[in-house]
């Protein structure tokens, strides 16, 4: 499989809505098994298309711990149709925000329908840390970030301290490489 670059914010890029996949085909398998192994990689817990410069609508989740058995899904078209009114409060990172944290109040529960990797429809009812992931890598789907939820004070740092380095990691490297991990439970 392919290690694909991950796009840093900010990148006008990521703030782009992605379309509607048609139907899960070999390039599209292809596509969801190089963004699973980029996201391990990483490493990260999600990754969503658009942050590999795809404007499709497919993500993929693993939130196994290092100690766990893996649990990777490959999603397409994924569709929230049912949230819990109850919410919870997760500390949330990003690949694409490397090094940047903040704390997200999202559903604590959802339901989920998508097409999997052999373009099966399937139904999923997450929870806690899954559940966050899910919708996490959904907003990329629609250009947003984690940082969106959060305060425009926090988030203009946040973007101003990524411009920084990003600015000085091309002043220094041709292609910095930054170790990176997304979503950690508060």
């Amino acid at each position: 499989m392919a290690l694909l670059d991950i796009i840093v914010a900010p990148d006008p890029r990521l703030k782009k809505k992605a379309v509607s996949v048609e139907s899960v085909d070999k390039a599209t398998a292809k596509l969801m098994a190089d963004m699973l192994d980029t996201m391990y990689e990483a490493p990260g817990v999600g990754l969503a298309a658009p942050q590999v410069g795809v404007l499709k609508r497919i993500i993929v989740v693993d939130p196994a711990q290092e100690d766990e058995k893996p649990r990777p899904l490959k999603m397409a078209n994924p569709e929230i149709f049912w949230s819990s009114e109850e919410v919870k409060e997760y500390e949330e990172g990003c690949l694409s925000l490397p090094e940047e944290y903040e704390p997200v109040q999202r559903p604590d529960r959802i339901k989920v329908r998508y097409l999997d990797e052999k373009n099966q429809p399937q139904e999923l009812e997450a929870d806690g840390i899954l559940a966050v992931v899910i919708q996490h890598e959904m907003d990329h789907l629609d250009g947003v970030l984690f940082v969106d939820h959060i305060s425009s004070l926090k988030r203009g740092m946040i973007l101003r301290r990524l411009t920084k380095i990003k600015k000085l990691s091309k002043a220094q490297k041709p292609k910095a490489t930054l170790k990176r991990r997304s979503l950690a439970s508060a």
